[in-house]
């Protein structure tokens, strides 16, 4: 899948995508301090689905009225020890294939998936 891994993402967990075959640009490298306006727009244009911690997204993604062809994944988990953050993220995400289209939210223990409108 193609993903578009916010700053706020450990590099631990971009790498352990990359390595999992996934197509990741991370916001750190690639365009430090962009609003998030910008980065959902990003995601959008290049059907990326944005991977982060950070919550405002949700709200964001409604409002613009982010298109199926996107997907957002909020992390809302208790960040595990630095050593395994990338295997649990990559792990979490490898759980389904399905995240492009949805607001989707891992929580220990369940995901809950929202489709978003189609354009």
């Amino acid at each position: 899948m193609r993903f578009l891994a916010d700053e706020n993402l450990p590099g631990e967990a971009v790498a352990a995508l990359e390595q999992a075959g996934h197509d990741v640009v991370w916001v750190r490298t690639a365009a430090p301090g962009s609003k998030d306006e910008i980065i959902l727009a990003w995601a959008v244009r290049e059907g990326r689905v944005l991977i982060t911690f950070d919550k405002d997204f949700g709200e964001l993604a409604w409002r613009a009225g982010l298109p199926a062809s996107s997907g957002i994944i909020l992390f809302r988990l208790p960040m595990p020890v630095a050593a395994k953050v990338g295997a649990v993220i990559a792990a979490r995400i490898g759980e389904r294939s399905d995240w492009d289209g949805h607001f989707s939210v891992i929580e220990p223990g369940r995901i809950r998936m929202r489709r978003l409108a189609a354009h």
